[in-house]
């Protein structure tokens, strides 16, 4: 029996999306990264340091943590940059490359 994400019928969507899927094994480490090092972040740099009362608390809190992670935190592997500033960045790049196709 296949697993929920490994069925035809849920890597189906994602094949019809244009979703690049890879469970091999290989690399997953490198895959994985990035999430870590960001839930390492949201532990050292706010769970770790308030003392919540509630779940209500902790949403609030890590949701205004995640608001500073991407407008105000600056991170070096984005050359200093906000993910907030890259990510329009991009968005504002590809609508001029767009528009020079169009011309």
């Amino acid at each position: 029996m296949d697993s929920q994400f490994t069925s035809p019928r849920h890597t189906g969507i994602l094949h019809f999306c244009g979703v690049r899927i890879s469970m091999d094994g290989k690399g997953r480490a490198l895959d994985n990264i990035f999430v870590e090092r960001l839930w390492s972040s949201v532990k050292y740099e706010e769970i770790y340091l308030h003392d919540y009362e509630s779940v209500q608390q902790a949403r609030d809190g890590i949701k205004r943590y995640f608001d500073y992670y991407n407008n105000e935190r600056q991170h070096q592997s984005l050359g200093y940059m906000t993910p907030a500033e890259v990510y329009f960045k991009g968005i504002l790049e590809q609508t001029d490359l767009k528009k020079q196709a169009e011309n």
